[in-house]
């Protein structure tokens, strides 16, 4: 890619320096923008395909809206990078995602020219609605703008805010940045025909007045004239229906402009400037490219959504050859063996292929995998319908995805008691994505739920025999939560193995104290449970498996042994795995027993990679066993522990 000419860039720090360029000058504005986040994602990592389609609408709303007194509200906060760019961050964009360093989402703390935070999809219309509510409220004159991309129309939430603002007619202005993607491994086609002519006719100022005068003149007509009007409404629905795409969002009470080219930025001032002072809630719908003016994302669309360190000539990103593969790989091998052996097993998962692993059930078996687009809700009662039928839906989606589904997952599944197999990725810290998709609230959200088994491997072998153990369980509902990245290299042995429910294991045995660890973290109670020994302390290391039920058996038979316990998650402490130790411990009676709960602390956790995020929270190897030491050294044992240790 040739070096950016930095005829305007250099200069462009805010949006206040951006509005000093001509309208004309926009175009190599665009271009150099383009050529700087593709450098600076090559080094450092990120997502890139999405910035670089909306580049030309972030140059164009910051230059005609007066942000950030007007609101400027981002969808899926991964299409915002440009606006990062122009709005003060440019200098620090190489800390992008690392920790420290900026946010790759919308991070309200971190500028205020980011209106709402956004690390998920489809919220940015009920936004910038509660804010358009609040400036009338106020009576204040600021603008609101929402843009709404990347698939962001597949979710349920979009069209739930649209009606509510069709009937509330608060002025707000969408902005659908419609790159034709619905999920992060499709292309829908594209349905709509280009009319650019007729739709930017709408928007002219010298229509709209017009049209003004005609329906005021019409007004003063008595009977004659609302006939008028009724004829004449009904041309301009007819052809808007006809010419352009816009009747639905008619119907949800917006007037709809479009749609029009998303990468021409002049022609995108110009209609912005049309739109700006009109009243009620007015649609905008850009036709854009995923990738645009990089051609390797131009071609692979999917690949270059989010990415590492990459080659700016190739696109393509160095890999380890001899890195183990992927729990996401692994998952999804697994999910196609299952599925070869039982007809009645189907994958669903929300807009996420690639990043479940379940592009492999689509190669494989094409008409047993379900993509539903940015729909968890959906996603989740449409596989309770499946199961309803006797069919075992195993339903793959991102911890923090799968909260969206809160209501359907109790609602629709457990209190019907579905045979519907939860396998949430992204389980626990997951690094650069940061807080919004850091999976530590799993273990805790869905522990409480009646009827649920919830379960967490510690290696990817344990991930295959889990994934087969809950297909089988017909029992009712099956959670199991895996992380995110390449898994530590276990052997894999051919086929699967059924685990007893509830039942746990101990890999260790010591007489000091007890560590119950569980998914991931197990290996890491492991290698803490080596340091320790170094210093004389002997640590008993249990793979709890499963969160709910507990092993009560393997617990009561602890306690003969043990009057110290340390748990270990990688979920937040309150509610999660060492919350159901406690309470099994309450049940068994055994109050003498001094307990650490030892996981993800009460906060959000910041970005950075998970290796120095661990390290932060006390989750690698050397933190567990600092914890444990602490604590043993703040709680001496018992004189039967001390008996016990003698003998």
């Amino acid at each position: 890619m040739p070096e950016a000419s930095t005829n305007f860039f250099h200069k462009i720090d805010t949006p206040y320096d951006l509005r000093r360029l001509e309208v004309k000058d926009l175009r190599t504005l665009s271009k150099e923008i383009r050529e700087f986040l593709v450098d600076s994602i090559s080094k450092t990592g990120g997502h890139l395909g999405a910035g670089l389609g909306a580049i030309e609408l972030a140059v164009a709303l910051h230059y005609v809206f007066n942000t950030p007194e007007d609101k400027l509200v981002w969808d899926v906060g991964h299409q915002a990078y440009p606006h990062k760019i122009l709005t003060g961050r440019k200098s620090r964009f190489h800390t992008i995602r690392q920790l420290n360093g900026i946010s790759g989402f919308l991070k309200r703390s971190e500028s205020e020219f980011d209106t709402f935070g956004a690390g998920h999809a489809s919220t940015a219309i009920s936004a910038a609605l509660g804010i358009a509510t609040a400036r009338d409220f106020n009576h204040d004159k600021f603008k609101v703008v929402a843009v709404v991309g990347d698939g962001s129309l597949t979710g349920g939430m979009a069209y739930e805010a649209m009606n509510n603002a069709g009937l509330l007619k608060k002025d707000m202005i969408v902005v659908l940045n419609d790159n034709r993607m619905v999920s992060l491994s499709s292309v829908a086609p594209n349905l709509w025909s280009f009319h650019s002519y007729f739709a930017e006719v709408l928007t002219h100022p010298s229509y709209n007045k017009f049209k003004a005068n005609v329906w005021n003149l019409t007004g003063k007509l008595d009977s004659f004239g609302d006939r008028l009007r009724s004829v004449a409404q009904n041309v301009e629905k007819g052809l808007k229906a006809v010419i352009t795409p816009g009747m639905l969002f008619e119907a949800l009470g917006f007037r709809y402009f479009g749609p029009f080219n998303g990468h021409n930025v002049v022609k995108l001032v110009e209609i912005f400037r049309h739109v700006k002072d009109l009243k009620g809630p007015i649609l905008i719908h850009a036709i854009t490219e995923k990738g645009k003016g990089y051609a390797p994302a131009e071609r692979e669309a999917t690949r270059l959504h989010g990415v590492t360190p990459f080659d700016k000539v190739t696109g393509i990103s160095p890999k380890n050859p001899n890195a183990p593969p992927a729990f996401t790989t692994i998952f999804g091998d697994a999910l196609v063996e299952i599925c070869k052996q039982d007809q009645k097993v189907v994958g669903i998962t929300a807009a996420m292929p690639d990043g479940t692993g379940l592009t492999a059930l689509q190669k494989a078996m094409p008409e047993r995998f379900f993509d539903v687009g940015i729909a968890e809700q959906h996603a989740v009662t449409f596989a309770a319908g499946l199961a309803t039928e006797g069919y075992i839906p195993v339903t793959a989606i991102y911890s923090t995805f799968l909260q969206r589904a809160y209501d359907q997952i109790i609602h629709d599944v457990a209190l019907q008691n579905l045979h519907v197999v939860f396998v949430l990725d992204r389980g626990g810290l997951v690094g650069a994505d940061g807080p919004t998709h850091h999976g530590t609230f799993d273990l805790s959200y869905l522990r409480c739920i009646p009827g649920m088994v919830v379960m967490a491997p510690k290696d990817e072998s344990e991930l295959r025999d889990m994934l087969y153990t809950a297909v089988e369980h017909h029992a009712g509902p099956v959670a199991l939560r895996y992380p995110r990245g390449t898994a530590f290299g276990v052997p894999l042995k051919k086929g699967f193995d059924k685990i007893e429910i509830g039942k746990g294991e101990i890999l260790r045995t010591g007489n000091d104290i007890a560590i119950l660890s569980v998914g991931t973290m197990v290996l890491n109670s492991l290698a803490a449970a080596d340091i320790l020994a170094k210093e004389g302390i002997l640590a008993e290391v249990v793979n709890m498996r499963f969160v709910k039920p507990i092993d009560k058996n393997l617990l009561e038979s602890l306690l003969t042994r043990f009057d110290r316990i340390v748990t270990v998650e990688e979920n937040s402490i309150h509610g999660g795995f060492g919350a159901a130790i406690l309470e099994t411990l309450t049940e068994l009676k055994h109050g003498d027993v001094k307990v650490r709960v030892h996981g993800v602390p009460d906060e959000f956790i910041e970005h950075g990679s998970p290796a120095e995020l661990h390290k932060i929270v006390k989750l690698d190897a050397a933190g567990i066993a600092e914890v444990v030491r602490e604590f043993c050294e703040a709680n001496p044992p018992i004189i039967r522990s001390v008996e016990r240790i003698a003998q």
